[in-house]
């Protein structure tokens, strides 16, 4: 049982409030979109969860294997522990950073001792030429640091995984393929996800329900995708009907 809700819980920065009252929940298994224009606040609500930023009020709880954790205080790395990873909006892969040809038998291994296969695919598809020397995450497209990213996440062996914006700077093909692997990955690992993002058409091919934010607050939850299809406000932000 893997699951995370968030109550009445409002943050900002500094004197700036960004979130106000929100409330949500992703239930054992689900993958729930927070859907919101830029500047709404669904960066900031993943960075509360993370821990990352500190809410002025509100509660976070998370249940890992069943197990109930108030989030609320905790570091980042201890809420990485527990088992819940970010991906965070535009990859979030230094300059600097490098991926590597991983080593046979050097797949990370998860939880129950499997080993993180996916990942290592993904880390084999981003290899240099030859497999012979690292590459730096600067010289990778976008596309190619967007899978670095997910790779990196499951490295923890997450239960619940939180993504912000996948589709942040990314061709129309590659956010295609992007989704696509998200759905794929939640699947193979049965992960319980949580995405933030603001492109409606591709975030509704994976989401199981959403929520819509506008201006820091909840102002709509659909129960199903099809419920997020026909929602007038919906309609309005993202169709201009």
């Amino acid at each position: 049982m893997n699951s995370i809700s968030v109550e009445n819980l409002s943050a900002g920065y500094g004197s700036v409030q960004v979130l106000d009252g929100i409330s949500l929940a992703v239930n054992d298994g689900e993958t729930v979109t927070l859907l919101g224009t830029n500047g709404n606040g669904k960066s900031t609500l993943m960075k509360c969860i993370m821990g990352i930023v500190r809410p002025t009020s509100g509660r976070v709880r998370a249940v890992v294997d069943g197990v109930e954790h108030d989030l609320v205080g905790r570091a980042p790395e201890e809420i990485v522990e527990l088992g819940i990873s970010l991906v965070p909006r535009g990859g979030g892969c230094s300059r600097s950073s490098r991926s590597r040809r991983p080593a046979a038998g050097r797949l990370s291994q998860d939880r129950t001792g499997g080993d993180r296969e996916e990942h290592g695919l993904l880390l084999r598809v981003l290899s240099a030429p030859g497999g012979a020397a690292p590459q730096l995450a600067g010289s990778m497209s976008g596309g190619e640091q967007q899978m670095l990213t997910l790779a990196r996440a499951l490295m923890t062996a997450p239960k619940i995984l939180l993504v912000d914006e996948p589709s942040v700077g990314l061709a129309p093909i590659l956010v295609i393929h992007t989704i696509d692997k998200i759905r794929e990955l939640k699947e193979s690992y049965r992960l319980t996800v949580l995405m933030a993002e603001q492109n409606f058409n591709q975030a509704i091919r994976i989401a199981d329900r959403g929520y819509v934010i506008v201006h820091g607050r909840i102002e709509y939850q659909g129960g199903s995708r099809e419920d997020l299809a026909n929602n007038e406000l919906i309609h309005k932000l993202y169709m201009g009907l």
